[in-house]
């Protein structure tokens, strides 16, 4: 039998610890415990959700690595074609960790309406577009039928466009493109095939998506030619890797560009996220370790005679010690228990309801996305018990050194 773990069940068990003095200090130490993992909780699962979210959605209308030629300057819009007879495309063998790669290209134009008219930025997109990166941004309608012997006439507009536009699925939206060499405009009669709304509003209120087909023929491009390629990796940490590895394998008038190189601002902001991780964990976690100090002190005061029973009996001060160890890893364990439920109830209720919403002008989201894995989970918890745990080594270290004498005629 484990003495110590006896006796620390014991002293828990009993009316006289529940109705002592350090019965209420231990209420707050439990509650500090609880409070934090739920706060910590909501941190890692808000912090990274938000990563994920903004990474999830960029790279849908970028790609993960971008080659296009190295003259293409910081436009959005491409001017002159490339080859689609590339070593690369369709398939990248030489880079085992590329998903997907797709053929694409970009042409400024204007919808206009009997009433308005909007700037918007034609995205040209063919049959090896892989919609599962941007069908859950379509929320009405369906995304364009590109699969015909001609250029589709169908097209993807954002919400955003529809609403200033008053256009619904189903309108035709009369689109004009700008020649080149400035003469009459390009008129393009194009039918709503669907409705997609992605939260980022710096692409929600240019982008329109359709046939490629169609830049190709007003840019006088031939059809094995495009404006540039996207390339999709499997894992997102190794972006920086992928990417320096990409362009080894292609050739020398193209540039291959990752998300973290188009968008320094944006990923520097992110990874600001991480910081502010580490800083209210780091905080919560002294907040913890000093209400945990100061329960087991008081619980070490409350329970000086009993000390100097144990001691005069013949116990040793490790023994001592151990007793109280006990009694702190038990309410730390109530506190995480408490905490784990609390925490991932309310981040499952932000999961499936999203009563949170976020300015989408400062966050590129709607509502506040949460994610966390039970690594995540698992490796909170046992940090928080570890650091818990060694930090109580000292305090318990007073119990040790109380005299038997004294102890006893304590009152």
């Amino acid at each position: 039998m484990n003495l110590e773990y006896f006796i620390a069940k014991r002293i828990q068990s009993s009316t006289a610890y529940k109705n002592s003095v350090s019965a209420p200090i231990i209420k707050i130490a439990i509650a500090a415990i609880a409070i934090g993992v739920i706060v910590m909780l909501i941190a890692i699962a808000t912090g990274v959700g938000l990563q994920r979210k903004i990474k999830e959605k960029v790279s849908a209308f970028n790609g993960h690595v971008t080659i296009a030629l190295f003259d293409r300057n910081n436009s959005i819009t491409t001017v002159k074609p490339i080859s689609i007879h590339q070593d690369f495309y369709p398939k990248f063998n030489e880079a085992p960790q590329v998903e997907h790669i797709q053929a694409v290209a970009t042409k400024g134009a204007m919808i206009r309406t009997e009433k308005d008219f909007e700037g918007i930025i034609f995205k040209g997109i063919g049959l090896d577009y892989k919609w599962e990166y941007f069908s859950d941004f379509i929320i009405s309608g369906q995304a364009p039928d590109l699969d015909t012997d001609k250029a589709s006439k169908e097209i993807l507009i954002s919400d955003d466009i529809a609403r200033r536009l008053q256009l619904e699925v189903g309108d035709k939206a009369p689109t004009f493109f700008m020649r080149s060499d400035r003469s009459t405009p390009i008129a393009k009669a194009f039918v709503i095939s669907g409705i997609y709304d992605s939260g980022l509003e710096e692409y929600d209120s240019k982008f329109v998506l359709g046939d490629l087909r169609h830049i190709q023929k007003i840019n006088k491009w031939n059809e094995d030619e495009v404006g540039n390629f996207e390339v999709f990796i499997a894992d997102f940490d190794q972006l920086d890797d992928v990417g320096k590895f990409i362009q080894t394998k292609t050739p020398f008038n193209l540039n291959a560009r990752t998300l973290t190189q188009q968008f320094p601002s944006m990923f520097q902001w992110l990874s600001l996220l991480d910081s502010n991780i580490y800083g209210i964990i780091g905080i919560i976690l002294v907040v913890g370790i000093i209400n945990m100090i100061t329960a087991l002190l008081v619980l070490i005061l409350d329970r000086t005679r009993m000390i100097g029973v144990l001691k005069s009996l013949g116990a040793s001060n490790w023994t001592v010690r151990k007793i109280f160890l006990y009694n702190a890893m038990n309410l730390v364990l109530q506190g995480l228990i408490i905490g784990n439920i609390l925490g991932i109830g309310l981040i499952a209720v932000q999961y499936f309801f999203s009563p949170i919403t976020l300015d989408p002008q400062n966050y590129y989201v709607t509502q506040a996305p949460v994610y966390i894995s039970w690594y995540h989970v698992l490796l909170l918890n046992a940090g928080t018990f570890v650091v818990c745990l060694l930090s109580l080594l000292l305090p318990s270290y007073v119990a040790s050194k109380i005299s038997p004498v004294k102890a006893m005629r304590f009152e």
